[in-house]
């Protein structure tokens, strides 16, 4: 009894899931997903390190990818990056390295095809990684990437 349960449970659930497959469109106009005026438009996004680390892991790798992409056909007027640090550590050690991420991000989206004249780094170290009250702010190991981008 509770094996014919599964096998009819598993067929429910086959049967929703392909008739799902078929409200979707069956013809997609590829040249609107590629470059649409809101593709266009300003992004932000955040490329993420490991502690201690200015070397770009592959998540971050495909952030870069993903939002290069997203942005083909585009034309690039600025690009501003801020890299961070958390409060662990000396100061100085935090700004050095915060100034790296922004470096190793700037790179990896010249790399890209990106303009390299367009970008605006900036490092703010470990400054805002704490709260007033002490409070250590979370994820602070990361570069902030803001683009701005116009149709062609």
């Amino acid at each position: 009894m509770m094996t014919t349960q599964k096998i009819l449970l598993a067929a429910t659930l086959g049967a929703v899931g392909l008739s799902a497959c078929s409200m979707g469109p069956r013809f997609m106009d590829r040249d609107a997903l590629v470059t649409t005026p809101d593709a266009c438009a300003a992004k932000r996004f955040d490329v993420y390190f490991n502690e201690n680390q200015d070397r770009l892991t592959s998540p971050a790798l495909e952030a870069i990818g993903l939002t290069a992409t997203q942005l083909q056909g585009c034309r690039i007027t600025s690009v501003k990056v801020l890299g961070l640090a958390s409060a662990s550590g000396a100061a100085d050690a935090n700004l050095d390295l915060s100034e790296r991420r922004a470096l190793a991000v700037a790179e990896a989206l010249t790399a890209a095809g990106w303009p390299a004249p367009a970008f605006e780094l900036a490092a703010a170290g470990d400054s805002g990684a704490t709260t007033p009250d002490g409070v250590l702010e979370p994820l602070r190991r990361r570069t902030e990437v803001l683009v701005e981008a116009a149709p062609l």
